[in-house]
């Protein structure tokens, strides 16, 4: 077998433990100015991924930094196509001086689960990256909204999958404010995301659920996740897959 997998993480958001993650992943999500980052912590972490040959991705968010973008703003189209427009402008700058490529887009926290959901929402953000269309692929949750319009509109598409989120029978992720949501152990997200390889993923109550994911992601701000993402990878490598 020699499948290669996307791990993708969540970057620039402050932890400064990029380097510990850049190893084990392909592709990583740089946070530009929405919830988090400047252009500062941008050019620091494009530059680690370029070392590392990891895939850049742009990570916009609403434009809340105070909430980090986990919670819904009330904000009108057209301003929230200026501030997603304005995020991915921020990172592919610094990505261009420093003679590197963006690959991917992908929304983040409250904006990526309303896309997921809300099908105007969705055809707003696709509005909102339209110009990328034929450069950048989109990662956005697997059974989406977000997903079908995208592929409906001529995106690249990656469905995306959370090795350290737990599920709800609808595919959704179960709410950072409950208990249950992330998963913390590292053998809980071998099983998790090997169940999904397989097209498979169980939910909170135990059901087995269809799923179709492209690419994995693991936050960097999940408690443990360094060890996640090592333990992850050296189990995937030594059940035959390519990671990076």
């Amino acid at each position: 077998m020699n499948y290669i997998i996307d791990i993708n993480c969540d970057m620039g958001e402050g932890m400064n433990n990029e380097h510990l993650f850049m190893p084990y992943i392909t592709s990583c999500n740089i946070a530009c100015g929405g919830h988090a980052g400047d252009k500062e912590t941008m050019g620091r972490v494009i530059n680690l991924a370029c070392e590392y040959k990891v895939n850049i991705g742009a990570h916009p968010s609403y434009p809340d930094k105070e909430n980090f973008g986990r919670k819904s703003v009330n904000i009108s189209n057209e301003n929230l196509i200026k501030s997603v427009r304005k995020q991915i402008k921020n990172l592919k700058e610094v990505a261009d001086s420093l003679n590197c490529k963006l690959n991917h887009i992908k929304p983040h926290g409250a904006l990526y689960n309303e896309v997921a959901e809300d099908m105007d929402l969705a055809n707003v953000f696709l509005e909102a990256i339209k110009e990328y269309k034929d450069s950048c692929t989109l990662y956005v949750l697997s059974n989406s909204f977000a997903a079908t319009l995208a592929r409906q509109s001529g995106f690249k598409v990656r469905e995306e999958a959370y090795a350290d989120r737990n599920y709800n029978n609808d595919l959704s992720l179960v709410s950072r404010v409950k208990e249950n949501a992330v998963i913390t152990d590292a053998n809980q997200v071998v099983e998790h995301i090997s169940l999904m390889l397989k097209g498979k993923v169980k939910t909170i109550t135990g059901n087995l659920v269809s799923i179709n994911a492209d690419t994995f992601c693991i936050h960097s701000d999940t408690e443990n996740a360094e060890k996640l993402v090592k333990v992850l990878h050296e189990k995937l490598i030594n059940s035959g897959y390519s990671v990076k």
